[in-house]
């Protein structure tokens, strides 16, 4: 039979075996902050949903960040477009052209480590830390004018809707021709950097994909609480 010491001795040895498991070096860890990667933009370039396209839109975010002193850095515009057909693969994914993270906004607050992150539930986007270029909140939809919506074109995971003509009818606008249009046609997806809505339902208040505009210009984004800003990522 073993002895009370036996018995005691073993189980020091265990502890201080399973002691020495769990002092294993861990993998890199994602800093607690870091330098500006992530803005929402303080204005819209002029045209409503007429951003001049991609190109425009991602020009736009540089230029903001270069006049706030982040301009090293490669700035895209977090938006989708919609192919000409159904199976053409002439879209652009908003998820595939921001970087891999991670993302900080200008007080240093970590908004997401990965992609994958930030179109979860674990993401940082919200009314305190979506704040502009210049480290401004921007108006929720507590205040009045509201500018919680922010154009995306995309849906909740990132990707782009569905473009072109299925059984002679065409795939809802949801980009405003692809960033082009600023009329009163058309429409682009919103989100809410909020994360608020009317309704407490995950549509309501998702923070990228949450209900799209009633046309494309200016007089047409704002009635339902927006100014045609956009979310900018630092994509290196």
């Amino acid at each position: 039979m073993r002895s009370i010491h036996g018995i005691a001795l073993a189980a020091t040895v265990t502890a201080i075996g399973i002691a020495g498991c769990s002092t294993a070096p861990s993998g890199p860890t994602t800093p607690a902050t870091g330098p500006m990667s992530f803005f929402l933009t303080s204005s819209n370039p002029g045209k409503g949903g007429d951003l001049g396209g991609l190109e425009g839109a991602d020009r736009h975010c540089q230029s903001l960040a270069q006049a706030a002193g982040a301009g090293n850095r490669t700035w895209r515009a977090y938006l989708s477009t919609q192919g000409p057909a159904l199976n053409s693969p002439a879209f652009v994914n908003a998820r595939d052209r921001i970087g891999s993270g991670p993302w900080y906004n200008v007080k240093g607050v970590l908004i997401a480590r990965n992609v994958a992150e930030l179109h979860s539930d674990a993401n940082n986007v919200n009314k305190d830390t979506a704040l502009d270029e210049k480290g401004n909140p921007v108006n929720d939809r507590t205040k009045q004018p509201s500018h919680h919506d922010v154009l995306t074109g995309s849906r909740p995971d990132g990707t782009a809707f569905p473009g072109g003509v299925v059984a002679g009818q065409p795939f809802p606008d949801m980009t405003c021709g692809n960033w082009t249009k600023g009329t009163n046609e058309g429409a682009a997806m919103l989100g809410h950097f909020d994360k608020a809505g009317p309704l407490a339902i995950p549509w309501a208040q998702s923070w990228n994909s949450s209900h799209p505009t009633i046309g494309c210009s200016m007089e047409r984004i704002r009635p339902t609480g927006g100014d045609g800003r956009l979310y900018c990522f630092a994509a290196n």
